[in-house]
């Protein structure tokens, strides 16, 4: 359920900016899940899941029913700095997203 539902076309498209602009998708070294993955800063990643991913990462499934939405896998955690050290994930905001 949506914690904030747009109502102009000016914030439709800043909220699709900021969720979906620059993702870039990485798969987990482990489980093959698929995220996209956007990077800001050097401190600060966002990771957006797919119902299909959350389904296929053996971590998030093992925890499944508990209330713990900020701890993420470890090891797509270290895919993605992987793939981040290898160029794949841009590091840096354009235009605010």
């Amino acid at each position: 359920m949506a914690s904030f539902v747009p109502t102009s076309a000016e914030t439709v498209e800043d909220q699709r900016l900021y969720t979906q602009a620059r993702l870039t998708e990485v798969a987990c070294l482990d489980c093959l899940a698929r995220v996209g993955v956007k990077k800001n800063s050097e401190h600060q990643t966002s990771i957006q899941w797919s119902a299909e991913a959350r389904h296929q990462c053996p971590e998030l499934t093992r925890r499944s029913g508990r209330r713990e939405t900020h701890r993420g896998c470890p090891r797509l955690l270290a895919s993605i700095e992987a793939a981040t050290r290898g160029g794949e994930v841009p590091v840096g905001a354009e235009d605010g997203y």
